[in-house]
């Protein structure tokens, strides 16, 4: 916050309504391509997922055979489409300042189909209805810290290292409690992982637009910027993937 109050207090000549319009462009752009990639991954979730119940439940499905689901749901393959994503965000992070920008859109879209088939065994575990209101939840909930974070004249930057630590903490216990099959362990994981990713919706907010307001002014900035939207999409995306999903632990009903 403190570099958007400088920018708009500076002599540089560039005007208040220039810097709100830029700003918000970047905004909506950030949320636009967030969007799109939710699509996809509510997609392919609900169509793997749907096909996956109805094999489980010895019905006909309707887009993969029985040999895929039985496939892609056993060891070895069930371990890899699980932790592919994670590999994904990792590559992304090293490599997107060597990409073009429509490369990291696409890679972006990518990652997100393989996000939604990573998590579509939701449509199995938990009822229809649960994971929409859980969703409609997650929204509102997204929203609301969203808004915070980018209006609120507080410098909220000092919450990243803890944030970061703590999804650090929910990767390994998660990890963990897949061996351990603790109930105890996995109250504890969901709860810390509402408060930690309603955290980091915060903070991502405010970074996004701080960080847009650092290059907007440097050579190249647009060209900067139209890939840093498509980073801060990726991150808001991931912080209201794991908020749905720890609080569907808390409030889907299972099937």
């Amino acid at each position: 916050m403190a570099e958007y109050e400088t920018v708009r207090r500076s002599g540089s000549g560039v005007r208040t309504a220039e810097i709100d319009a830029g700003l918000k462009a970047h905004m909506n752009k950030v949320y636009g391509l967030m969007s799109v990639a939710m699509i996809v991954t509510g997609i392919i979730s609900w169509v793997v997922g749907s096909d996956l119940n109805a094999a489980i439940n010895g019905q006909e499905t309707r887009v993969l055979s029985y040999g895929m689901i039985e496939a892609m749901f056993s060891a070895p393959l069930s371990y890899v489409i699980m932790f592919a994503p994670l590999g994904m965000v990792l590559f992304f992070g090293k490599a997107v300042n060597t990409m073009s920008q429509s490369g990291a859109q696409m890679f972006f879209y990518v990652f997100a189909g393989l996000m939604g088939l990573s998590i579509s065994s939701i449509f199995a575990m938990y009822t229809g209805y649960s994971i929409a209101q859980t969703f409609f939840v997650t929204s509102i909930a997204f929203a609301s810290l969203s808004l915070y974070g980018y209006t609120t004249k507080k410098d909220i930057s000092a919450w990243g290292s803890f944030l970061i630590m703590g999804v650090i903490g929910l990767i390994i216990a998660s990890i963990v409690n897949i061996f351990l099959q603790s109930a105890a362990m996995e109250f504890a994981v969901s709860a810390l992982g509402v408060l930690i990713f309603a955290g980091l919706t915060a903070y991502d907010t405010q970074k996004i637009k701080n960080e847009y307001l650092q290059v907007r002014g440097m050579p190249n900035g647009e060209a900067i910027a139209g890939k840093m939207a498509i980073s801060g999409a990726l991150s808001l995306y991931l912080d209201f993937i794991n908020l749905f999903l720890f609080l569907l632990r808390f409030m889907g009903n299972r099937n």
